[in-house]
Parts: C-alpha cells; sequence; structure tokens
C-alpha cells in the first residue's frame, strides 16, 4: 500500500520515464550490494581479498598536488591482478544500475547500458578478448571504495571522483571524464544556484560523495540529508522531502532528461575528473586500465571515446569535443 501511494505522488510531479526510474531507486536503495548480470550470484568464483599494502609504485605522493597523475600504461602479460582475472575467465566489475546515460537498465532488453558500461566492457575485450566476459555488481556510492579494498570487485567504473583523499585509499587510472557539481531543483524553485539562496532548504547528496563533502563545508544555511545512491535524491526531490540536490552535472543532466519537471541552475562550482577505480595494490591492472584508455582516446573524433560520448552523452552534455588528457606521475 505505501510503495502504491508513493507511486502515484510520483505520477502526479513528473513523467512516465521519471516514475519508472524512481521506483527502481526505491528498490534498490534497501540493498548494499546487488548482483547483477553476468553469471548468477552463486556460480561466481570468490576473490581472495587483495594485499592490503599496496606496491611501491603504486604508493601515493606525501603531498598531494595532482590526484589525477596515474600509473603509465602497460600492456602484455600483465602481474598478479591481470592474471588473477584471466586465471578467473571474467572481469567483475563496480557499476551502478540507475544513472541514465552512465550505468542503468535499459528498458527495451533488460541489459545494462551507458557510458561507464561501454568503457567496462572495452576493459574486458582487452584482457580477455571478449567484452561480454564481465560479471557486474551494482555498488553504492557510499560503498565503492570498501568494495576494491575487500576484494569483491576488480574494478569500480562509476562516475567515480579522482580526490587526494581517495588517492589513499584506493588506485586510479587517468581521467576518463571530467564534470562538476551543479544544484538540481524543481522548475520554479526560489533556489538559484549554490549560494545563499539555499538558505532552509533541505539539500539531498549521495553518502560518500563529493556533493556530501562540499555541501557540509559551505551549507549556504541549509541542512543535508545524505542517501545511498545519486538517483534516491531525484525521488526526494520529486516526493518532495527535499528542496534541491547537489550532484554532478554529467549525473544530474540525465536525471533531468529523465523529469522534465526538474532542471539544473547555476553554473558548476567544481572540477570533478572521473577515474576507474582499483585496489592500490593492483598496480599492474591500473597500467593496463590506462592503456585500455589510451587506445580508447586515439583517433580524434573518430575515437571510441568520442563515439560513446556522442551515443550517451552528447544530448544532454552538449560542447564536449574531445577527452581529457592523461596525466602520469611515473
Amino acid at each position: 500500500m505505501a510503495g502504491a501511494r508513493t507511486e502515484k505522488r510520483l505520477r502526479m510531479r513528473a513523467g512516465p520515464a521519471a516514475v519508472a526510474a524512481a521506483v527502481c531507486a526505491l528498490a534498490a536503495a534497501a540493498a548494499a550490494v546487488l548482483p547483477t548480470g553476468g553469471r548468477p550470484a552463486q556460480d561466481r568464483p570468490a576473490r581472495a581479498a587483495a594485499p592490503a599494502v599496496p606496491a611501491p609504485d603504486a604508493a601515493p605522493p606525501a603531498q598531494c598536488t595532482d590526484p589525477e597523475a596515474s600509473l603509465r600504461p602497460a600492456g602484455g602479460a600483465g602481474g598478479a591482478a591481470v592474471q588473477r582475472i584471466k586465471a578467473r575467465g571474467r572481469l567483475i566489475a563496480g557499476v551502478d544500475q540507475n544513472s541514465y546515460r552512465w550505468g542503468y537498465r535499459n528498458p527495451a532488453d533488460g541489459e545494462l547500458s551507458g557510458f561507464d558500461i561501454d568503457l567496462v566492457r572495452a576493459v574486458a575485450k582487452d584482457i580477455l578478448g571478449d567484452p561480454g566476459k564481465v560479471t557486474y555488481l551494482a555498488i553504492p556510492t557510499s560503498r565503492r571504495i570498501s568494495a576494491l579494498q575487500t576484494g569483491k570487485v576488480d574494478i569500480v567504473a562509476r562516475t567515480m571522483t579522482i580526490t587526494c583523499e581517495r588517492i589513499r585509499q584506493v588506485a586510479f587510472s587517468t581521467a576518463y571524464f571530467e564534470s562538476g557539481q551543479q544544484v538540481m531543483v524543481p522548475k520554479g524553485s526560489p533556489v538559484t544556484a549554490f549560494d545563499d539562496s539555499l538558505k532552509g532548504k533541505k539539500v539531498c547528496t549521495a553518502e560518500g560523495s563529493t556533493a556530501e563533502i562540499k555541501v557540509r563545508e559551505e551549507p549556504h544555511g541549509s541542512s543535508l540529508l545524505t542517501v545511498p545512491n545519486q538517483l534516491d535524491c531525484l525521488v526526494r526531490l520529486q516526493l518532495g522531502e527535499v528542496d534541491a540536490v547537489v550532484n554532478d552535472r554529467a549525473l544530474g543532466a540525465g536525471q533531468a532528461a529523465q523529469d522534465p519537471s526538474v532542471q539544473l541552475v547555476g553554473k558548476p562550482f567544481t572540477t570533478e575528473p572521473y577515474g576507474v577505480a582499483m585496489n592500490l595494490a593492483d598496480t599492474d591492472l591500473v597500467r593496463r586500465v590506462n592503456k585500455v584508455l589510451e587506445d580508447y582516446r586515439a583517433g580524434g573524433a573518430g575515437s571510441l571515446w568520442m563515439k560513446a560520448y556522442d551515443k550517451w552523452l552528447a544530448a544532454d552534455l552538449k560542447g564536449i569535443t574531445a577527452p581529457p588528457a592523461p596525466k602520469y606521475r611515473d
């Protein structure tokens, strides 16, 4: 009965696409780690927890001035991490299934689709020769790091921003996309940007996100609600339980495309470089993923990166002409 009431309220505020996404998010919010795609959970080979101590070349710099600088690309047979994936015969990837355009369940075929999913498939093809040899795990925003540290997944490709704090906990590839945080509100809202127009308002962010950190640092007189996943904030906004959402523009644009009753306001006020995250000890895998990204960027307007951008993101994030240039520290 409660679920029926919620769905009815959503229909009053948003279109059918937004209702479907929101109801899905409400169902998914209760799950901490939800297996999706690939083999059934009971058939998946267990992976031993990765070493807690990183190899010397993976150690983050003592002074963090450029967190985007990663390890130089390398192919070949790979080291322990790449060999582990080859022996298993599948790449285990932590992804989102609720971020439209990035990682979401395509209603047409029920398959995971999006910009991040295409990148995961490229990594699987390079290591295993088959883009379909992936076991996907839907990971809440707040559990991305722990999933890597405990060896639950090999990689996380989930619009994850590279930061100084995070590079001490997990390793990152070079940046494959750059976004910025922005405010999303219902149309007609008096909130105009990430400024004092938020005073007295309730703001929603995903727990463990860079948006949460920013709102706590600069609340502008607002109160904060945190939820497991970004799409949960859209649900709260549709239900009138919060007044605004602070999220990456890249994700917010996809949500606004799903629900025409909401809009992004103001300008992006941070820089958010996304990277593929891995365990600190898996240095050979970091180098292998960076090789994949080098190939993914190659070819200018005809690159695999630009083809993925045109397919998934160009309609909502206009004007991007190239991927971010890679940075290396060795």
